[in-house]
Parts: structure tokens; C-alpha cells; sequence
């Protein structure tokens, strides 16, 4: 299945009185979640702008090898980050059936390319289990906490410090930048 782009707004004809409303939101939070590899990682949902289907992306000059190049989203200039690759796990060998996950990350849009799109989920925040310490996990830094849901663990993702401009090499973002 191809997902060219999804709809992030709240389904029709699902309603709960106002102050019981407040109240679910004021104790969870929903996430999108997506595997990249045999891992399932999230992001806060507010954080997602959309899902699309891969299209190439054009290489930069000097860039890291996570990040893919840039593509061109309705006339602005969106650096494509390859998470596996971002996560050492090496370069996607890039399939029909991936997508990228168009995120903002304060006041830049992203796109993160990842195998495919699991789910939304809507977790309750007393669920979150802290990030165990581990020595040399630098990458850790990333995961705001581990959430277990039935049979699976999903690592939920601090986009906000995985992509701040003193972690990413300024060179593959200026670039795309200039551009916009």
C-alpha cells in the first residue's frame, strides 16, 4: 500500500462533552508512529504536517549521509532526512512502499524518510517510561521515553533535538535554506 498523504484531522461524528474532553487531552497525548526497520518510533502529531510517498530528492554537496537531499513541497525547499541512516543503521535502500513524514521542527519543515507509517496513537502520558541511561547512546538524547503497547515498544521521539541546528551539519541545511 502507497500512502501519497493522509488526513490528520480528527474523525467526523466522534464527540465527547467539552469537559471530558479537556480532561483526555490534558492526560495524553497522540503520537504517529512508523517503523523504520524492525523499530517502531513515534512523533507528537502536532508535530506532523504530512505523509507522502517517496519521490527522489536531489543530493547536495558535502551533505552527511543521512541526509538525502532536498525536495521541492508546493515551492519550498524540504531537507529529507534518512532516519536509518541518521540512526547508523545505514543509507534506505529506497522502495515504492516508503514514505516520508513531513514535520516541523520550530520554525523549519522537515521531511523524515522512514519504512512505513504504523499507526496514530493516542497514549496516556502515565504510560511513558523514561529512557534507561546507557553509556556511549548518544543517539538516546533523541527519545523523549519508551511507551509498550501489547506486544510492541515504540520510542517516542524528541524531533526538536534530534534536528537542532548545532546537532545537523549547517552546511545540508543552508543550502536548502538559501533555496526557500
Amino acid at each position: 500500500m502507497s500512502v501519497t498523504e493522509i488526513d490528520l484531522a480528527p474523525a467526523r461524528g466522534q464527540s465527547m462533552p467539552a469537559v471530558q474532553e479537556a480532561e483526555a487531552s490534558a492526560q495524553t497525548d497522540q503520537f504517529i508512529t512508523f517503523k523504520v526497520g524492525a523499530e517502531e518510533y513515534g512523533v507528537d502529531i502536532m508535530e506532523v504536517r504530512e505523509i507522502k510517498g517517496w519521490t527522489q530528492a536531489t543530493r547536495l554537496p558535502n551533505a552527511p549521509t543521512y541526509v538525502r537531499g532536498v525536495i521541492n513541497l508546493r515551492g519550498t525547499m524540504v531537507p529529507i532526512f534518512d532516519l536509518r541512516a541518521r540512526f547508523g543503521g545505514g543509507e534506505t535502500e529506497v522502495t515504492k512502499t516508503h514514505v516520508v513524514v513531513i514535520v516541523r521542527v520550530k520554525e523549519r519543515v522537515i521531511g523524515i524518510l522512514v519504512d512505513a507509517v504504523s499507526d496514530i496513537l493516542s497514549i496516556d502520558r502515565s504510560t511513558v517510561q523514561p529512557v534507561p541511561e546507557m553509556d556511549g547512546a548518544e543517539d538516546a538524547k533523541f527519545l523523549c521515553g519508551l511507551v509498550s503497547i501489547e506486544d510492541r515498544m515504540v520510542a517516542l521521539l524528541t524531533l526538536d533535538r534530534m534536528f537542532s541546528l548545532d546537532r545537523v551539519d549547517q552546511k545540508s541545511l543552508s543550502a536548502a535554506e538559501l533555496q526557500n
